[in-house]
Order: C-alpha cells, then structure tokens, then sequence
C-alpha cells in the first residue's frame, strides 16, 4: 500500500551538500563524516508523513512510496532551507554583544533571531542569518524501514523528534501520561518546543483525548555518618 499524508513511518537518511556529509540517522556515518554528538539518539527516526518533520522536499518524496521503498532524491534549495538572503546579513557594532565576538560564533539577537557571525571589522561585527545550508541543492539517501500504528509508539516518536530525548509514556483509554525526566524545565529544548509536542499529539495521534504531563520530585537521601 503507497504512503500518504498523515501516515507514520520510521526512516533512515543520510543527507549530505556537495558530497559532505550534514545530517544523518546512521551513527557510523556520523562519526565517519565528523558530525557525531554524544547526546543525540541514533537510529530510524518515527515521522508523520506531511508534518514537515523532514525538509520539504524529502517529505514530499516519501508520499506515494512504499514500506521499504530505498532511494536518492535531490532537493532544490526552494524545497530544503531557501535561497540565501543578503537582506539577512547584517552589521552591528562590537559593544552590542556581551562577549567578544570571534568568526565562526552563533549568536541570538532578540527579534533578529540566531546567526553566525562571519567576519569582525574594526568595530563592527557582521552577522549572517542566514540558514547554514540556505542556497545548497541537497541530496538525501534514505530508506522506509516500516509504518508505525501503534499511537503509543507515534506519540513517542514525536516527542524524540522535538524533544531530542525518550521520555516514559503510558496510553489508557485515550490519556496519555508522559512522565518528565528530573530537570526537563531546565531545557531550552523542551521548552520551545513542549507546545507543539501536545498539538501535534492531538491532532496526529488517533485516539488521544488527554495529555498528562507528570513531574515527580525525590527526597535525596541522607548520607550515613
């Protein structure tokens, strides 16, 4: 049966301008490409076909395939982080920033957004804000592993999508209860992006009525003298 919107699926993908190698589920090409962090979570990843939880020209790829269905497809810059906008390089002067800016630095300005400052001249220092890979025709490998319908497994699969991290779930009779790891609130992370998780539970998951958010404290235990 061909994939449609609205359908969960677990993918791998390897993503890869100009022959380098940016993003990928794979954690042996990760650390072949010099891309590997400690703190990410390797593997197929579960997606909600539509939802834009890939660029947009990978999820629009995906519509129509098959489970198990393996390819290449190249995205155009229009469907992947758009066209470079010099608009969006922008020149500021050094005593703005509350630590030395040096090239190379990611930087938020408020309303302006993130960037990256590339170059510092004299007492001005010029910021792009710019997507890294804005401009870049990209090429992705990938391959759908399996369909996901199992709603306990999709909800865990966008909570790790947004979240970056697993969290213990437990789905009865439409109320999901997600259990927060110790300090999750801390999390920049979860807390841009916890909303959405709930939105995206509701409208995608079949089934869910309620979302439990649990937060649970422990008493440290007294050392022994």
């Amino acid at each position: 049966m061909a994939i449609k919107e609205g359908d969960f699926v677990r993918l791998s993908y390897t993503g890869s301008a100009n022959g380098i190698v940016f993003d990928t589920t794979d954690e042996a090409a990760a650390k072949e490409a010099g891309i590997h962090s400690p703190a990410a979570i390797y593997g197929p990843v579960t997606i909600c076909i539509g939802q834009k939880h890939v660029i947009t020209g990978l999820d629009e790829e995906l519509v129509g395939k098959k489970i198990g269905a393996e390819a290449d497809v190249t995205v155009s810059p229009e469907r992947a982080f758009g066209e470079r906008d010099p608009k969006k390089v922008q020149s500021y002067p050094k005593n703005k920033f509350t630590e030395k800016p040096v090239r190379g630095m990611r930087i938020s300005l408020g309303e302006e957004g993130e960037g990256v400052v590339v170059d510092v001249i004299g007492n001005r220092v010029i910021v792009d804000f710019n997507a890294p890979l804005a401009g870049q025709t990209l090429t992705y490998h990938y391959k759908i592993e399996e369909a996901v319908s199992d709603p306990l497994e999709q909800l865990k699969g966008i909570i790790r999508l947004y979240a970056g991290k697993d969290m213990e779930i437990a789905l009865d009779d439409g109320k999901a209860t997600i259990t927060l790891p110790p300090g999750i609130n801390y999390d920049r992370r979860w807390l841009l992006w916890r909303g959405r998780i709930i939105h995206e539970g509701f409208e995608n998951v079949k089934g869910i009525n309620e979302i439990t958010l649990v937060e649970t404290y422990k008493k440290p235990e007294k050392k022994e003298e």
